[in-house]
């Protein structure tokens, strides 16, 4: 399966996720719609940041860059001290340049405006749904922060001609590619404050909380005080990427560096995208194993574990019947965590069971499918019902297992009087039809 791995250390914006991708290969002359429609140019270069060499894509006035074409048509950080951090193109860092970035160029545009554009620029479908995908995610996260309708949100920064070209231009570089799967590792979001057209904000921004809530992929802080997820990079991920905790084991066959803007200390500002073939396998996952004896906890006590572990972050939770010293009946509970989860959960674990001592399993980690759901419409009678099913799969999408979600089937039944196996096996073919038959 060919895929394409992001390591998030210093997080990601549109321009380094640009970069990125051209220096894996991808082909910079597709992005040439663009250019023709928004009256852009896309210059690209290389630098040096801590020794790393990454590529650089700058986003242009196409009138400013043809009359300085000449003069200076390779655009490159190297000559210049920026002290901003890479977001998604910052009016400082036109300083001292000869031609003008297309930052900020053109009226602040509705989310319905914005689609308007994506639909007069000849792409493939496929390029235009990841636009409209990026575009809807960052409308959203505006629309929740604002407190306004998706349909009421002017963008600000992320309306402008830049923003277009960063979201539909790395939609086209994905789709030259001929990737079959894109992770990341979790996003590193920086620290301190950013500055934003409505004011001085924490880091990360609130926009890009909200596009993290939804995506696949997790946050952390740090590694520096700055602004390193910007919500154009954040949309972008979230859209196309699913997360994963570590790099996946890939037979690598390149890798691109894009670079960031800002220069910090003994850390490269760059982006790293590793492109290379995954094996059929399931996915690996970090965690750890927490457990503990009960031989007097009330039957309501643990019937209430799996919601209020769970709630907590446990990703499982079992109880096992076990004979206790002296033969007494007794229970293990036995809770499948993030390492990082783990005192947490531990604390709730003892404050709703009483329980005296837990013992942590350092696990490892454990193998996990792909997993996704797929609502399904059966026809009964004169009525139809929607009904869930998960689809499990390797890390290539090789399907080995398609189930139905006891629940949804569980009501089906209720009101068609059916037995719940039948419609759990008519929802079931409904899937292996559209997904084509599981291998055994």
């Amino acid at each position: 399966m060919r895929t394409v791995a992001f390591d998030g250390q210093m997080g990601a914006s549109g321009d380094m996720i640009l970069g990125a991708l051209v220096g894996l290969g991808a082909d910079p002359a597709v992005l040439e719609p663009v250019e023709s429609a928004l009256g852009v140019r896309y210059v690209i270069d290389s630098t040096v940041t801590n020794g790393i060499e990454a590529t650089t894509v700058d986003v242009l006035l196409a009138d400013e860059h043809d009359q300085t074409d000449t003069q200076d048509q390779r655009h490159t950080h190297d000559d210049h001290d920026h002290s901003h951090t890479h977001d998604d193109h910052d009016p400082a860092h036109l300083e001292g340049h000869d031609h003008t970035h297309a930052e900020g160029h053109g009226p602040h545009r509705s989310y319905t405006e914005v689609l308007e554009i994506l639909e007069s620029i000849p792409l493939s479908e496929s390029v235009r749904e990841t636009a409209r995908g990026a575009f809807r995610r960052l409308g959203e996260a505006e629309a929740a922060v604002h407190g306004r309708s998706l349909e009421a949100i002017q963008f600000h920064e992320v309306g402008a001609d830049d923003a277009i070209a960063d979201i539909v231009g790395a939609a086209l570089l994905f789709e030259e590619l001929a990737l079959e799967r894109i992770v990341t590792t979790p996003l590193s979001v920086g620290g301190g404050d950013c500055e934003m057209s409505h004011g001085t904000y924490p880091v990360p921004g609130p926009a890009v909380l909200e596009i993290a809530e939804d995506a696949e992929w997790s946050i952390s802080g740090g590694p520096v005080a700055a602004e390193l997820l910007t919500p154009t990079g954040a949309a972008l991920m979230a859209q196309v990427a699913e997360g994963l905790e570590t790099l996946p084991a890939l037979s690598v066959e390149t890798v691109g560096y894009g670079a960031g803007t800002a220069s910090f200390e003994n850390r490269p500002n760059v982006l790293r995208a590793t492109l290379g073939d995954g094996s059929r396998r399931l996915a690996r996952d970090s965690i750890t194993v927490l457990e503990t004896n009960l031989d007097d906890a009330a039957p309501e006590v643990l019937g209430g574990l799996q919601e209020t572990l769970t709630a907590a972050g446990a990703r499982d939770v079992s109880i096992l019947p076990v004979t206790m010293k002296k033969s007494r009946p007794g229970h293990l509970v036995k809770v499948i965590c993030k390492p990082k989860d783990a005192e947490r959960i531990a604390h709730r674990l003892a404050l709703e069971t009483g329980t005296l001592g837990i013992r942590e399993h350092g696990a490892g980690h454990r193998w996990t499918a792909h997993r996704r759901f797929e609502t399904v419409v059966l026809e009964i009678g004169d009525e139809t019902h929607a009904v869930t099913v998960k689809i499990a799969s390797t890390t290539d999408g090789e399907i080995y297992d398609i189930s139905t979600e006891y629940d949804d089937a569980a009501a089906v039944a209720r009101e068609t009087g059916k037995p719940i196996v039948w419609i759990m096996h008519q929802a079931e073919t409904l899937v292996e039809a559209e997904c084509g038959e599981k291998e055994p």
